[in-house]
C-alpha cells in the first residue's frame, strides 16, 4: 500500500484565472520521474473552477480521460460534436484515440470541483469517442474497456464497509470523507496505489465518497 496524502499534491492551475489544480502524479511543469505512472494511470488530477473559469479548447491523443464531478456542473464540448453538462453522479468518458479537442468549463454560478483521471490506452490510435453516464449506481462498475479497467463508485454511510476488489492493481481515491483502508486512515483528496489486494475492506467513519480503480495489473 502507497498512500499519497492530498496535502502532498503538486499544486498547479492558474489561481489568477480561478483555476485550481491538484497533480498526483509528475504533470506539466512538474516533472517527478519515480512519480510517472502506477500501471494504465497517468493523472489523477483535482481541478477547481471558479464561475466563469475553464481550459480554452485543448488537443489530446492516445488518452482515456475519465470525469468525476464533486460539486457544481461541467460543461464539456469537443471537436467531435458533443456538448454536454457533467453533474455529480455523473461519469464522463472522452476517448482520445489518434486526437481530438475539447474544453472544459464552469458556465453555473457555483464553484466547480471534478477529478479527472488520465488512463493510457491499451492500443494507440483509432477514432476518437465519447460516453456518459448519469446517475451511475453503486452497483453498476464502470468499464473503460479500451483501458482494461474498472471504475467502483461507493457512497458509504457512516460505519458501512465495501470491499476492496481482490486485483493485481487497484487505485483508490477519496472525493470526501473519512475513511479506513485496512488500519489506515484516509481522509478527502488521499489516495492509495494498491498492488495484490486480498481481503481487504473500506470502512467510513463519516459520510464518504470513494473511486475505486480494479486496474488488472500494475
Amino acid at each position: 500500500m502507497d498512500v499519497r496524502r492530498s496535502g502532498e499534491r503538486y499544486r498547479g492551475g492558474d489561481p489568477a484565472a480561478g483555476i485550481e489544480s491538484l497533480h498526483a502524479f509528475s504533470f506539466g511543469a512538474f516533472y517527478d520521474p519515480g512519480n510517472l505512472r502506477f500501471g494504465p494511470v497517468l493523472a489523477c488530477n483535482e481541478e477547481r473552477l471558479a464561475p466563469g473559469a475553464g481550459f480554452d479548447e485543448h488537443p489530446h491523443s492516445h488518452t482515456e480521460i475519465i470525469t468525476w464531478v464533486a460539486e457544481g456542473e461541467l460543461t464539456h464540448r469537443d471537436s467531435a460534436g458533443h456538448a454536454t453538462v457533467v453533474r455529480p453522479g455523473d461519469v464522463q468518458r472522452l476517448s482520445s484515440a489518434g486526437g481530438v479537442r475539447h474544453e472544459e468549463r464552469n458556465e453555473g454560478q457555483d464553484p466547480l470541483v471534478f477529478v479527472q483521471m488520465w488512463l493510457t490506452p491499451l492500443e494507440p490510435g483509432g477514432d476518437p469517442s465519447y460516453d456518459i453516464v448519469h446517475g451511475i449506481a453503486d452497483s453498476t462498475p464502470y468499464e473503460v474497456r479500451a483501458a482494461g479497467v474498472l471504475l467502483h463508485v461507493r457512497r458509504l454511510i457512516p460505519g458501512e464497509r465495501t470491499a476492496v476488489p481482490d486485483s493485481a492493481g487497484v487505485y483508490l481515491h477519496v472525493v470526501r470523507g473519512e475513511i479506513r483502508l485496512g488500519e489506515t486512515e484516509l481522509a478527502p483528496g488521499d489516495a492509495a496505489r494498491l498492488t495484490d489486494t486480498s481481503g481487504l475492506d473500506v470502512v467510513a467513519d463519516t459520510a464518504a465518497e470513494v473511486l475505486i480503480w480494479d486496474l488488472g495489473t500494475v
